[in-house]
């Protein structure tokens, strides 16, 4: 317990929009990219930050690592992708489902 409080209180205000913003701009266009209609605004802040997850686990496999904004929203971008992917063929479809 005393490790999670230690952790989170490194976490600042500035690096969790930084989070927000770089999972927003990964999130957007990986819907555009995806050809999907967008999630809105928080939908896709939450594609974009398990995007970032899934990538930044596929990159420390591979060895990358930046500090570099860019290559971070790239990262990011990438496991976007493949989480609409996924979350695609689990579906079944290739758009969202109305009702």
């Amino acid at each position: 317990m005393a490790v999670a409080s230690l952790i989170l209180a490194d976490i600042s205000l500035m690096a969790v929009v930084w989070w927000l913003i770089v999972g927003l701009i990964a999130g957007a266009l990986a819907s555009a990219v995806m050809r999907g209609g967008g999630y809105g605004i928080v939908g896709d802040i939450v594609v974009g930050l398990i995007g970032a997850f899934i990538g930044g686990f596929l990159a420390s496999l591979l060895g990358v690592s930046s500090s570099n904004i860019l290559v971070t929203i790239l990262i990011a971008f990438i496991g976007a992708c493949i989480l609409i992917a996924l979350l695609r063929l689990i579906s079944g479809g290739t758009s969202r489902r109305t009702f």
